[in-house]
């Protein structure tokens, strides 16, 4: 996360103490379960809070670029684990001006600790907003969409050969989709590309992490002159930014570039996939969360993961038409609601882990994830500008390490900001910043034609 103004260590530290450190996790240890030696159980332990917040010093005026020596600076935490003899988190506060902050918070927090959906809704509880510290962020929620003309007054056999025939779609499109997570656990790898994993690099865990700051007004113009979703077009944009670096990377050793990328030089039938995360968890929510560190309590509801997954498919092609990209991304995502594969997955992990261990399962997750070629996230965020501790964030950018992918995709939403994070090992992706580049330019692309064609006055 990015701060509008330096960080002083003690003032924070005397913040830490009333919010995040009121939730349990943050103050305990894993260790073995004594009575399940293949278990593992939260133990209460004190926490000292200056083994956990980190400030080194820095001397700017020797800094070519703040913005490289920060990127450096995650690259290297991303080289080292965090210390299992103390709570598995730490923050690092670099007092470093960048081009979008004059400080920047690493926040490092284990996995185990919960999944990416739970842990920023409980940093999000720890913030305020900055035009009233007493009042929690604003999430957007889901609006409804309008009932298609005609079926709600359909009554009786009408309706229910509807609903019959929804069920019907449904159970066929989660055996299809069970069936082909089985055998991507099994043997079915993506397609080798140049952003898979290197071999002989498996083993590699630390990644290159760099963001872009975009538009999400942008999104929102397509959005509504196509009407989807937000979603939707942040699937679209990535589809179309993955297939414009790949046909520039399998084209490597054109002279022309400009003639390179006008070619089409990608293999037909590229398998490229998504493995999603989904916790099925009923979590808590800000206010949940925020009520539970001001009381100190257990919370209302339940915290951690409860994991189920979903295959996500890319399509890799160049597109004529630059809608074509949005349109087929709202068609695949359209498709997967009406699945129930997370559940099913989910449901296949708790009984291996019940017959087979926490081991077994965790080695089948594993392949599952290394026999796809990218993670994908999409996080929706706050509407108006917040403070972390009473420090102004300008944005927060989340991302992972240690995952068996070579690129991981995350996007998060901050009031008119859609901020891109790409997780790379460098050893595939040598150059993140074209990449993030190729996301950009293709949501321009895309923005340009609802332009040209007058969409724009269908807005609403």
């Amino acid at each position: 996360m990015a701060g509008k103004t330096q960080i002083s260590l003690q003032p924070m530290k005397e913040k830490l103490v009333h919010t995040l450190l009121k939730h349990p996790r943050f103050t305990s240890l894993m260790v073995v379960d004594e009575e399940n030696l293949t278990d593992m159980k939260w133990v209460q332990t004190k926490v000292d809070l200056d083994q956990h917040i980190i400030i080194p010093e820095v001397d700017e005026s020797q800094l070519e670029s703040p913005d490289k020596f920060v990127e450096d600076y995650v690259y290297n935490l991303s080289k080292t684990s965090l210390d299992r003899t103390k709570p598995l988190w730490d923050i690092h506060f670099l007092n470093v001006k960048t081009r979008n902050a004059e400080c920047v918070g690493v926040f490092r927090i284990h996995h185990s600790l919960g999944d990416g959906t739970s842990l920023i809704s409980l940093l999000l509880a720890c913030t305020r907003q900055t035009a009233d510290e007493h009042k929690l962020p604003t999430i957007p929620t889901k609006k409804r969409r309008p009932t298609p003309s005609g079926y709600s007054t359909k009554k009786g056999p009408c309706r229910l050969l509807g609903a019959f025939c929804l069920f019907i779609r449904m159970l066929v499109n989660t055996v299809v989709d069970v069936f082909m997570f089985i055998i991507t656990i099994a043997f079915l790898k993506d397609t080798k590309t140049p952003i898979s994993v290197v071999p002989g690099s498996e083993s590699t865990k630390a990644r290159r992490m760099v963001h872009r700051i975009i538009s999400l007004d942008d999104l929102k113009f397509v959005k509504n002159a196509m009407n989807v979703t937000i979603n939707d077009v942040a699937l679209g944009l990535t589809q179309a930014g993955l297939s414009k670096y790949l046909n520039r990377r399998y084209a490597v050793g054109g002279k022309d570039k400009g003639a390179t990328e006008r070619n089409n030089n990608l293999p037909k039938g590229i398998r490229l996939r998504s493995c999603l995360i989904f916790n099925l968890r009923s979590s808590a929510g800000i206010e949940d969360l925020a009520d539970m560190m001001e009381k100190g309590s257990k919370g209302k509801r339940g915290w951690g993961n409860w994991f189920g997954f979903v295959l996500l498919p890319f399509k890799i092609a160049l597109r004529d038409n630059p809608f074509d990209y949005v349109k087929e991304a709202k068609a695949t995502a359209d498709r997967k609601k009406k699945s129930f594969e997370a559940l099913i997955t989910l449901t296949m992990a708790q009984i291996i882990i019940k017959f087979l261990g926490i081991k077994v399962a965790t080695e089948l997750s594993l392949r599952g994830f290394s026999n796809a070629t990218i993670c994908f996230s999409n996080l929706v965020g706050p509407q108006e500008e917040i403070g972390f501790c009473g420090y102004p964030l300008s944005y927060f950018a989340p991302s992972a390490y240690g995952q068996p992918n070579a690129l991981m995709i995350s996007m998060q939403s901050y009031i008119d900001k859609m901020i891109i994070v790409v997780s790379v090992d460098e050893n595939a992706i040598p150059d993140p910043q074209q990449l993030l580049d190729d996301f950009e330019d293709s949501l321009n692309l895309i923005k340009n034609a609802v332009i040209e064609r007058g969409l724009v006055k269908n807005m609403k």
